[in-house]
């Protein structure tokens, strides 16, 4: 599962993401907070399978998702950040075993959550690095971190690698797509 903005989501994290994804034969399913067609920093449109309320209620879908991924944009902080559902999915996906990642701004809803706890990738903006150290969480300026099951990008930059650890840490966890 993959929850992006609303509306200026960021086409440089989503589309090679989901291609790469697809391309493996891994099943996406690409949620917003209203589900409704969104317009991308880029401009381009895209549809989303659904809205993230209704993330457990997807065709073909029982129990929990093998990932899931929060991308980012400058829509982010509109529509993600403070979802009430999205933490709940992360922590309750968490708790079950699944991989958690998170790109760009993003990586707010992951501190929001209380799965980060000391340092984070993360773009360079005032108002992500105020949101992380209003959760006790520090900026850092690299590009990617690994840990256990949680795969943080600091942006669109470093989509290549996510996606290949998405996918390595997929296998590792679920051999089959």
């Amino acid at each position: 599962m993959m929850a992006i903005p609303d509306g200026r989501f960021d086409e440089q994290e989503l589309l090679p993401l989901l291609d790469r994804l697809r391309e493996k034969g891994h099943r996406v399913i690409v949620l917003s907070r209203s589900g409704k067609e969104g317009r991308g920093m880029g401009k381009s449109t895209f549809q989303p399978d659904g809205m993230i309320v209704d993330w457990n209620k997807q065709s073909g879908v029982s129990g929990k998702y093998h990932a899931v991924l929060v991308l980012g944009g400058k829509g982010a902080s509109r529509s993600l950040w403070d979802d009430p559902i999205l933490p709940q999915i992360l922590t309750d996906h968490h708790r079950s075993g699944s991989l958690l990642g998170a790109v760009g701004t993003g990586v707010v809803v992951m501190a929001r959550a209380g799965l980060l706890h000391r340092e984070s990738p993360g773009p360079e903006d005032q108002s992500v690095t105020h949101e992380l150290e209003r959760c006790g969480v520090r900026r850092i300026d690299v590009l990617m971190e690994v840990e256990d099951r949680l795969i943080l990008a600091q942006d669109a930059r470093a989509i290549s690698a996510f996606a290949d650890a998405v996918l390595n840490k997929l296998m590792q966890l679920n051999p089959e797509p």
